[in-house]
């Protein structure tokens, strides 16, 4: 593994996701686990999301119209949260949503937006 790649990914997380999210998701790693965690954070945040093509406010548009779609709610949840920290704002949060219900139908939008909620609130909450 890049050591290189694992940095900056592990930076990238904990820039969009918080350190304390991040620092608990690895210190939870166990032998089973661990490998998945040292996968997600060298491809997902070291290669794509430390690829400067998108910025991070596009790329967390972009997971939250996908989750919403695959209704993965707690990623959802956690992607919301890095969302309102990459500068997306609750409006914008809204119409991806209101988007997905057009595209991935009303049902899986109406979920997305009671995560959503959920998670805004829990954010503004920490960020107060």
């Amino acid at each position: 593994m890049s050591n290189a790649m694992f940095e900056k990914g592990f930076a990238n997380r904990k820039a969009v996701l918080g350190a304390a999210h991040v620092e608990k998701s690895w210190a939870n790693a166990d032998d089973f686990n661990k490998p998945m965690q040292e996968l997600v954070t060298k491809y997902c945040w070291g290669e794509v999301w430390g690829d400067d093509t998108l910025s991070f406010k596009t790329r967390s548009i972009v997971n939250l119209a996908a989750l919403t779609a695959m209704s993965q709610h707690h990623e959802l949840s956690v992607h919301v949260k890095g969302a309102l920290t990459n500068g997306v704002t609750k409006e914008e949060i809204r119409a991806v949503l209101m988007q997905t219900a057009i595209y991935c139908g009303v049902p899986l939008a109406l979920a997305g937006f009671r995560v959503a909620s959920e998670a805004i609130a829990a954010w503004e909450a920490q960020n107060a």
